[in-house]
């Protein structure tokens, strides 16, 4: 199955550790600034004090096209986003690679998919990607109140393309941020990303 997955451009990380010097659960968040799709800046340390999801991305991933096409992701983005928690859609395909986007092209993808993050941002160098070990499409990182990374992998336990699989997932994401918004531990702080390869 990974030979195949490696030929569609698809990638399930299962390596024992990381490829290069990444973000660390359980360790500060790394700050980052970049752009988003109207040219306004964010950085990470300006929303210290609150909690924020990175959801790596590509439109053109069927992985991604996945949980964007059964509404998945937006409804995850809607209940979020509604309790104050910033979700930040982030881009790091390289020019001239697949899911590459202008910002005019990433707004228009929002507007059709009905995007509910807080602002999809634009990496075309790679350089936050390759600071958090982004490794997928999707690849979710979530940050707490104080910096602290606190989940990083896949959104959910079911790495295929089939949407009627998301009924039966356990949603890792949605179970974290609920636990850490209680004020509980999280029971899965990790697992394995899967999907597309960001193409850097």
């Amino acid at each position: 199955m990974q030979r195949v997955l490696a030929a569609m451009g698809m990638v399930m990380w299962m390596s024992a550790g990381p490829c290069w010097a990444e973000a660390a659960v359980g360790q500060r968040a790394p700050d980052f600034t970049l752009t988003d799709t109207n040219e306004q800046t964010h950085s990470l340390s300006q929303y210290q004090g609150g909690f924020v999801v990175l959801e790596w991305s590509n439109h053109e991933c069927p992985f991604v096209r996945k949980h964007y096409g059964s509404g998945n992701m937006q409804k995850l983005q809607e209940t979020y986003t509604g309790k104050g928690v910033v979700l930040l859609t982030i881009v790091s395909s390289a020019p001239g690679k697949q899911g590459y986007v202008t910002p005019e092209q990433a707004n228009a993808i929002r507007r059709e998919r009905k995007d509910r993050s807080t602002a999809m941002l634009l990496d075309p160098a790679g350089t936050v990607g390759r600071l958090y070990g982004a490794k997928t499409t999707p690849h979710l990182f979530i940050v707490d109140p104080d910096g602290m990374l606190i989940y990083a992998g896949g959104i959910d336990d079911r790495p295929t393309t089939d949407a009627a699989d998301i009924a039966g997932a356990t949603n890792y994401v949605q179970a974290a941020l609920d636990a850490a918004m209680a004020g509980q531990p999280v029971k899965v702080s990790s697992s394995q990303p899967y999907g597309c390869s960001v193409k850097y």
